[in-house]
């Protein structure tokens, strides 16, 4: 029956918009915030950023559309839970600072966007998986250009993306700018070891160019965690494949990878004083390292109080003792939240651990995409060690990354065994 509308009537009277289908509409608005949210990752100048303006209305929106919570991610769930509480009950003789009170909220929201990234990435996993990781590197891409032409000078604006001497990109420190391009740098060496890229001369010149930003960030744990991280991406990626052409392939492309990167950091040490200030960073410590009062002495002293505080210091109380951050994120939680604090993290960082190193060994639709994701957290596992990263809003989305690749594991295998 054809619709008339009456004389006079205005359409939205009429139901001019009876017949819009509002749930695609939704889903397409849904998937537009999530692109937005992850994308905004690199904007990370302050404490707050549009990466937590968009956070809010992307989890309401994809929780009312249906999002399920699987067993294979109840683990996280539970240990970020208890991480939480631990650091909670720390926080109560200090509730009256509005500085630890905010960094246990902002802790809080934190780890639920960890459980929201493993909720979404449980189902339609490799849709949503290529979405999530293609807007991550164009994340990267637009963070490292930033890094590089404010490095040489070509934003005149002082401290802006260029930060102590070295890049720093969209970041307040260069150290989490150059650790955030390694998930970005592995998702494009991936697709050209197994030519699986559509573009690959493309994804080739992106990849200098990110490359080129986690050099100049000048960041000794970028560098080595970068390096371990393709190390451990490449080995699994070798081991797991049955081609011998495909194996030969990623060797030669390794090799070339390697002339390429030594050259290309050759061309960027001839420019300024790249040269001097690749060979002050490249010392194993710093000024600040050693001594009483350095990084390492501190953290020294710390453990020994820690010994006799079960509740831990209290968010954010050990810079008020030291008058430095702790630089390393396992002390650090038994400061912050006490031995339960502590022993919860250590047991986040195995769990995870165990979750990502069976996924890029079995064989199972998800390997491609723990051979990526994988290497690049256990990086920042590896660097927590030397830097805090538990307000890293990455880590985060890559901790909810591997839980939701394994709960959509264990599920294709239910239906395996069903069939």
């Amino acid at each position: 029956m054809a619709f008339t509308m009456a004389p006079g009537a205005s359409r939205w009277q009429a139901g001019a918009w009876a017949g819009l289908p509002v749930l695609h509409v939704l889903r397409r608005l849904a998937t537009v915030l999530l692109v937005a949210f992850i994308f905004f990752a690199c904007f990370a100048f302050s404490d707050t950023s549009p990466y937590d303006m968009v956070a809010i209305p992307t989890i309401l929106l994809w929780l009312c559309l249906g999002l399920r919570l699987h067993r294979g991610m109840l683990p996280l769930l539970w240990l970020l839970i208890l991480y939480v509480s631990a650091i909670t009950v720390a926080l109560l003789p200090f509730i009256d600072q509005p500085l630890p009170v905010t960094w246990t909220i902002q802790l809080a929201y934190l780890s639920i966007t960890g459980v929201f990234f493993a909720m979404l990435f449980s189902d339609d996993t490799h849709a949503r998986m290529e979405l999530a990781l293609k807007t991550f590197v164009a994340s990267c891409l637009l963070s490292s250009a930033f890094g590089i032409v404010g490095y040489f000078g070509f934003i005149p604006t002082e401290d802006l993306f260029y930060k102590y001497g070295r890049a720093s990109g969209t970041f307040q420190d260069p150290n989490v700018f150059g650790s955030f391009l390694t998930l970005g740098a592995l998702y494009l060496m991936h697709g050209l070891l197994l030519g699986t890229t559509r573009r690959p001369i493309l994804s080739a010149v992106v990849l200098l160019v990110i490359v080129a930003g986690i050099f100049l960030s000048f960041s000794r744990g970028s560098w080595g965690g970068t390096l371990i991280a393709i190390a451990v991406m490449v080995g699994s990626v070798y081991r797991t494949t049955r081609s011998t052409a495909l194996r030969r392939r990623i060797v030669t492309l390794m090799v070339l990878a390697v002339a390429g990167s030594a050259l290309a950091i050759v061309g960027l040490m001839s420019i300024g004083d790249t040269a001097e200030m690749f060979s002050k960073r490249a010392a194993v410590t710093q000024d600040y390292d050693t001594g009483e009062t350095g990084r390492f002495g501190n953290q020294m002293r710390g453990i020994g109080m820690l010994v006799d505080e079960p509740l831990g210091m209290g968010p954010l109380r050990w810079r008020l003792i030291f008058a430095l951050e702790p630089h390393n994120s396992y002390i650090g939680s038994f400061a912050n939240g006490g031995w339960v604090g502590g022993a919860t993290f250590i047991g986040l960082v195995v769990m995870t651990s165990f979750v990502g190193f069976r996924l890029m060994s079995r064989d199972t639709p998800y390997r491609r995409h723990a051979q990526i994701v994988w290497p690049a957290l256990m990086m920042f596992f590896l660097q927590a060690a030397q830097i805090d990263i538990e307000k890293w809003r990455h880590v985060y989305m890559m901790l909810g990354m591997i839980w939701g690749l394994e709960a959509a594991r264990l599920r294709w295998l239910a239906g395996r065994v069903c069939t």
